[in-house]
């Protein structure tokens, strides 16, 4: 006979009924957290909402002090309540096309393919045409897919090969052919490791350098350098095995496509040119500077070109320079010397090191200065020291100064000394934090963070195959905690600091690591297709205010390869604006915990039938 609850009451079973509440709750709340479990994410051409993980562990405090960046883990449940509020899955009605230039299309840079702003130029005697000319607005066309466009050649192996298909550009092998630059070999370029300079190849050179100047340790106190005028990068390709990451810049000019060569191979790369405007990194970024017949007259223009050089390059840090003035004699080199000579006693430089090697090719190494003694001691005060700089992001679109950077100091004012070697630095201090009290923790409340989220969320609960990505940028770096997260990885990270938030470039080059100032409102300088991941942390909450995340859009759909990945965390709001752009662009789309937006790119582009 059933027993009815008003029974059970008048027959004082109160104990079962304890018993039974408590059994009750317990399988409720078992039931609800294995609803609340967080499966594997899966890329689909749906915009999903994944359950939600718990946040990762210590984040950062909610408060920071004026200047010091923060990255941002926003509470999950508020978000995850909007993202099921709103109809996610929903694309724009955008009728793209691809960019009407020929066959130029497929290399398109906006900025500085801009042939309408380079014809009006009136002159082009220091460079102007290879520098930054950004259409305004900016086009939203696309840059088409070679013809027999295939996934690129993975790393390692893409060191030394990679498909002629995707950078279908031969005139380097008839143009270098003598020096072994790159050749080609079926469905294959190859790059055998030979240069200009590299006579027994670049790993030989590479040996040398270090033979004539112990002092320069690979990978200890040598960890970050620049590689000017660097052809395909295979010097810094090879010294990737020596713990040392290059940045390699070269213009686009006449050696036809050699930086697209280099990001296929997966070397850090980047078009740029010392004209009449500053690169832009951060001052005082580079343990050593090389150059190897990188054709820069760095005595052009009362030596701006070298002095520009000298701001970038740390104190204490080297220029190495290989070219014909250092080991010949004839009238034109040794006029070149003469006056290399001149300039860089004006800038304190002292050479350590000058030789020739076995096959006559010759390099001569210098150091900056580590204090002002020489800078006082000088005859004539030419160049002068640069006033003290009093506003940040100060290398976008500045011109070149007539004038010696001044060298660091620290809060107190005292210099600073040379970096911590590596591996050390990555983790330590930088020297160039701000002054506040509480910014150490912040720093190292960062590091813990970012190592936390990229082990718990991106690689553990995204998904994210690492196997296949090699090229990586962070649009919005901070302090390089992404970056940092991922050094044990076979990839590398281009750090960019937006003009419009905190400088932070400073930092993240004492850290070991590499990373360039840039407006997301125009184009980067890059070819197409040349990232496997794009990664955007809160990129959007300025960008909103300047320019249309249409735009922003297009030129993620520009440098991002087919088959790579952008990986978004940011509010609601923003990612409501952004999906849609994506799913019209044909993109495979999922929302996680409801902050991360992970977008897939395909290999779809628009023909005659889409419209």
């Amino acid at each position: 006979m059933p027993i009815s609850v008003q029974n059970m009451f008048k027959e004082r079973k109160f104990p079962f009924l304890f018993a039974f509440s408590f059994l009750l709750i317990s399988v409720t709340i078992l039931l609800f957290s294995y609803s609340s479990s967080s499966p594997s994410l899966l890329l689909s051409t749906n915009f999903q909402v994944s359950d939600p993980l718990p946040p990762p562990p210590r984040p950062l405090p909610t408060r920071s002090p004026k200047n010091v960046p923060v990255s941002s883990t926003k509470p999950v449940s508020k978000t995850i309540a909007a993202a099921s509020d709103v109809d996610l899955n929903v694309s724009l009605d955008i009728k793209w096309e691809n960019c009407q230039l020929g066959p130029l299309a497929v290399d398109y840079i906006p900025c500085l393919d801009n042939w309408k702003a380079i014809k009006e130029l009136k002159s082009r005697r220091r460079m102007e045409h290879r520098e930054r000319h950004c259409p305004k607005p900016s086009p939203r066309c696309l840059a088409p897919l070679p013809i027999g466009y295939k996934v690129p050649v993975h790393w390692p192996k893409s060191r030394d090969m990679i498909w002629y298909s995707n950078v279908p550009h031969p005139k380097l092998v008839e143009y270098k052919k003598e020096q072994n630059w790159v050749r080609k070999s079926g469905d294959y370029f190859v790059f055998p490791g030979g240069g200009t300079q590299f006579k027994n190849g670049v790993q030989s050179y590479i040996d040398f350098i270090h033979k004539t100047l112990p002092a320069i340790k690979w990978g200890k106190n040598i960890r970050v350098i620049l590689d000017v005028g660097c052809g395909v990068a295979s010097f810094g390709g090879y010294l990737l095995d020596k713990d040392v990451i290059t940045m390699s810049f070269a213009p686009k000019d006449e050696h036809e496509a050699q930086i697209q060569f280099a990001l296929e191979r997966g070397i850090p790369a980047i078009l740029s040119v010392i004209g009449t405007q500053k690169l832009t990194f951060s001052d005082n970024a580079y343990d050593l500077i090389h150059c190897a017949r990188c054709r820069v007259h760095w005595d052009g223009d009362g030596g701006k070109p070298l002095l520009e050089l000298n701001r970038v390059l740390k104190p204490g840090g080297y220029f190495i320079w290989s070219a014909t003035p250092v080991y010949r004699d004839d009238e034109r080199d040794s006029k070149v010397w003469k006056s290399m000579v001149a300039l860089t006693t004006s800038l304190c430089w002292k050479i350590v090191a000058k030789t020739v090697d076995s096959t006559g090719v010759g390099l001569v190494i210098y150091q900056k200065p580590s204090s002002y003694s020489c800078y006082k001691h000088r005859k004539e005060k030419l160049p002068p020291l640069c006033e003290q700089k009093t506003n940040q992001n100060a290398s976008w679109y500045e011109p070149l100064s007539y004038c010696i950077s001044r060298l660091p100091v620290d809060r107190m004012g005292n210099l600073l000394r040379w970096s911590t070697p590596w591996p050390q630095r990555l983790s330590s201090k930088p020297p160039s934090l701000p002054s506040e009290p509480d910014a150490e923790d912040i720093f190292i409340e960062d590091t813990k963070h970012w190592a936390a989220l990229v082990s718990e969320v991106y690689l553990d609960g995204l998904a994210i195959s690492l196997g296949r990505i090699r090229n990586v940028m962070d649009m919005n770096a901070g302090y390089g905690g992404f970056a940092a997260a991922l050094i044990d990885q076979p990839l590398w990270v281009m750090n960019v600091v937006p003009i419009d938030a905190q400088d932070t470039l400073s930092i993240i080059f004492e850290r070991g690591l590499i990373g360039v100032y840039h407006d997301w409102c125009e184009s980067f300088n890059t070819y197409p297709r040349t990232y496997d991941l794009l990664h955007a942390n809160f990129l959007f909450k300025n960008l909103k205010e300047r320019c249309d995340t249409i735009d922003v859009a297009v030129e993620m759909d520009r440098i991002l390869r087919p088959g790579g990945y952008l990986l978004v965390q940011d509010t609601m709001e923003n990612i409501k604006k952004l999906n849609p752009v994506l799913r019209s662009l044909h993109w495979s789309t999922t929302l996680y915990q409801g902050q991360f937006l992970v977008g897939k790119k395909g290999f779809w582009r628009p023909s005659e039938n889409d419209n």
